[in-house]
């Protein structure tokens, strides 16, 4: 019996080491620390981490199939498919107002993202007043679908608000970007951009990155490797357009509703799919990450 609980927990031991302990965390060893990686906890992204360990030079862009650690296709439930509910809400179509106009509701919010829609320009001019008008509800709309907001109805919510107010007060010149490209990440804003040379080359967009506990580490870094489609050890999920920063931690398509912010990353800086791509067109290996400020309850 002794002998047999012996080779068991040689067994398990063996299994710990091969595994790793590979997450969207800072790596111990980065930063000489030696802490222990931490343990995912409550209700969080789940698609948040990649091996700590990179993977040799000639491997860094190969698509995961490629590489003999990692599978070539998905596991069963390694994404997760939303089921269709019983039951499918519908919603009244609105009546016409005395004017006619038959757009979108008017959100509590009307007259603050009338004023920060247009001071980001691109989605149309709208009336400061405070008043949903027809000209109002294309532009909410179109933000609403340019940044993943569900329901994409035009009415001026509270999402809409915050998304919103963060894009208008991201100030880019807080991102110590130098010369060449900079990838920069507000942290305060929750927010992404790039430069080149001084100039933005890709605006401001939303993110999500790490939950309190995990919250992801402000400094300088490089672009240490990239992949298509990385594998998350710990976490058992694809990492979409997935470029590493620190330790296990990254840039890469979020496979979760972006704007529930009672979760958030474990140290990664998750991103919108038209971001991810737009981001990884601009990447290489050894482009400049600088990540300042501080989210807010981390």
């Amino acid at each position: 019996m002794k002998r047999v609980r012996l080779t068991a927990r040689v067994v398990a031991l063996a299994a710990v080491v091969l595994v790793g302990v590979g997450a969207c965390a800072l790596d111990p060893q980065a930063d000489g620390s030696g802490a222990a990686a931490p343990v995912p906890v409550g209700v969080t992204e789940t698609a948040s981490g990649a091996s700590t360990h990179p993977p040799t030079p000639d491997q860094a862009t190969q698509s995961p199939s490629a590489r003999p650690s990692r599978p070539a296709t998905p596991k069963p439930g390694d994404t997760a498919t939303p089921k269709p509910s019983r039951t499918t809400p519908t919603t009244a179509a609105p009546k016409p107002s005395a004017s006619g106009f038959t757009g979108c509701p008017q959100g509590e919010h009307q007259r603050a993202v009338e004023e920060y829609l247009n001071k980001l320009g691109g989605f149309g001019t709208l009336t400061v007043d405070g008043k949903q008008s027809a000209a109002d509800c294309t532009a909410i709309k179109k933000f609403q679908r340019r940044y993943g907001i569900s329901p994409a109805a035009g009415r001026a919510g509270a999402t809409t608000y915050d998304v919103a107010r963060r894009l208008a007060g991201t100030d880019v010149s807080r991102c110590r970007a130098g010369s060449g490209l900079t990838f920069c990440v507000d942290l305060t804003r929750q927010t992404v951009f790039a430069m080149r040379d001084g100039e933005v080359v890709m605006g401001p967009t939303v993110t999500r990155t790490g939950m309190a506990g995990y919250a992801t580490p402000t400094g300088t870094y490089r672009i240490g490797w990239r992949n298509l489609k990385e594998w998350s050890n710990p976490y058992e999920v694809w990492l979409p357009y997935w470029q590493q920063f620190n330790g296990g931690i990254g840039f890469h398509e979020t496979t979760t509703y972006l704007h529930n912010g009672s979760i958030g990353s474990h140290g990664c800086v998750n991103l919108l799919h038209q971001d991810a791509v737009r981001l990884w067109e601009l990447g290489r290996v050894g482009t400049r990450v600088v990540v300042f400020g501080h989210r807010p309850g981390t």
